[in-house]
């Protein structure tokens, strides 16, 4: 279990090393983001209650837009729409709920400058939360922070197999690769870190979560 003030990297160099594999140039590690968080002090205490379940909801809300009991869907300050502002009550301490990374980009930054300072290898990272989806059943991994690889492959321009040119086509490489990975990771497994090897070199490239992949306000129509 994961504690303020571990260092991530070298937990998870030590993993590497005691599953004898070794990295390679364009490898892209995955980090949960409930590690981050632990690591960087985002814990809180909770009593357990409703009342103070929805007081840490809101507190880490920015806007609140939907209501059912003590189920919130938020805004949170990092511009995520999710429920419950993303506070995790599992895999952690009896009287203690996880908050969301401060900052999950600049999480991914340190954690991947720190890799290529320590082991002399160009990776990509991406931090990793669980969402649910507006009208689907069921979970999914997203990205919430990344560094090395581009959150959006923009297609617009480029022909589709016919040739007919694409002109909205925006693919969410990052959250694809982060869905991919939650089937190694699973959700009870305690294992905090994937490695994806193999991505086309198009998907590398510079970018964040915050700039590149949330939808601005006056594009949204559900606004």
């Amino acid at each position: 279990m994961v504690k303020e003030g571990d260092d991530l990297v070298a937990l998870f160099l030590e993993v590497l090393g005691s599953s004898r594999l070794t990295l390679e140039a364009r490898d892209l590690i995955i980090v949960t983001s409930k590690v981050v968080s632990k690591s960087e002090g985002q814990v809180v205490p909770f009593d357990g209650t409703e009342e103070h379940k929805v007081a840490l909801i809101e507190s880490e809300s920015t806007r609140i837009l939907r209501r059912r009991g003590p189920l919130r869907i938020t805004e949170t300050r990092h511009g995520f729409i999710n429920a419950n502002a993303g506070i995790d009550l599992s895999n952690t301490d009896d009287g203690t709920a996880v908050l969301l990374p401060k900052d999950p980009d600049r999480s991914a930054r340190r954690f991947r400058g720190e890799i290529q300072r320590r082991c002399n290898v160009e990776v990509a990272v991406i931090i990793t939360d669980t969402f649910g989806r507006v009208w689907r059943v069921g979970v999914t991994d997203v990205a919430i922070g990344s560094a090395g690889v581009k959150p959006i492959l923009d297609l617009r321009g480029t022909s589709d197999a016919t040739g007919r040119v694409l002109e909205v086509t925006e693919v969410a490489v990052a959250d694809e690769i982060a869905s991919a990975a939650n089937l190694v990771l699973g959700k009870a497994e305690a294992t905090p870190f994937a490695i994806i090897r193999g991505l086309d070199d198009s998907y590398f490239g510079e970018g964040s979560i915050k700039e590149n992949a949330l939808r601005r306000a006056n594009e949204d129509l559900f606004r």
